[in-house]
């Protein structure tokens, strides 16, 4: 016998409350009597129920449930046939019976805040869910991003060009991979500081003599950005590049007073 789950089977308070048939009152009478940790447990029950029902019930003198008890061993005694618990429990179930609906219903209520709880830990867990799996697809995103950089600056047919601060800014640098079978260059930025607002840093593909700069574009969306790497095209004859800090939008020519760096191609 599990005493345990007969507890928790809800049998005791339907005793309690009055609602077993007959031959389910003698079964559940035959079990107090042979487990007292039975009967304890309806002592509790009958106490809990007693607080509810003295709080509203009217008031009138209502039998104590520990006599109703020693009267049904008293009686189990003498006629050992008889289960008289239906009828002496009568006057005070028109008192209680209603008051543990009360129990049962706080108990539904108890159930029904349980499940809208665990719905909202659900909503919480797929929302968490959600955002871990946008965050490993950026980082997806940004290892293969990387990964593709790294195979271009590594090409056999890549040259780089180093970028040295200037007057402006001498602590800045950049670098320059420029690959001229493709057309395409990758100018490493890190080294420079980010844009003030309403500015905007733009590469400048340069010949010397004379000087004649052709803009390669602007470095957009520069603190976003976090390789700080950029790919341009390039179909110029370039004999060296710089980068001047230029209002938003560029300029037509470069603002010599902002050069940030600048470095020369070897021949």
């Amino acid at each position: 016998m599990d005493i345990q789950e007969y507890i928790a089977s809800g049998i005791l308070e339907l005793y309690v409350a009055g609602s077993l048939s007959d031959k389910e009152n003698e079964e559940v009478y035959e079990m107090l009597l042979k487990y007292p940790e039975l009967l304890t447990e309806v002592q509790k029950i009958e106490g809990t129920v007693s607080t509810l029902t003295s709080s509203v019930a009217p008031l009138e003198k209502q039998p104590s449930f520990k006599n109703l008890l020693i009267k049904i061993i008293q009686d189990k005694e003498t006629n050992p046939k008889v289960i008289p618990i239906d009828r002496d429990r009568r006057n005070w179930i028109t008192y209680t019976g209603w008051a543990a609906s009360i129990v049962v219903g706080s108990a539904l209520l108890l159930s029904q805040i349980n499940k809208s709880s665990l719905s909202e830990e659900l909503r919480e867990t797929s929302a968490k869910n959600q955002q871990f799996q946008e965050k490993l697809k950026e980082t997806t995103n940004s290892l293969e991003t990387n990964k593709t950089l790294l195979a271009a600056i590594r090409d056999k047919n890549v040259i780089s060009i180093p970028l040295q601060g200037q007057k402006v800014s001498p602590d800045s640098y950049a670098k320059v991979y420029w690959n001229k079978s493709t057309e395409k260059i990758y100018v490493d930025v890190q080294g420079l500081p980010d844009p003030p607002k309403g500015k905007v840093y733009q590469l400048w593909s340069l010949k010397l003599n004379p000087l004649t700069p052709t803009s390669l574009g602007t470095l957009d969306n520069f603190t976003a950005d976090a390789t700080k790497i950029f790919s341009i095209t390039n179909p110029n004859e370039s004999q060296a590049f710089g980068i001047t800090l230029e209002p938003e939008g560029g300029s037509e020519s470069p603002t010599l007073e902002q050069l940030y760096t600048i470095g020369v191609v070897e021949s």
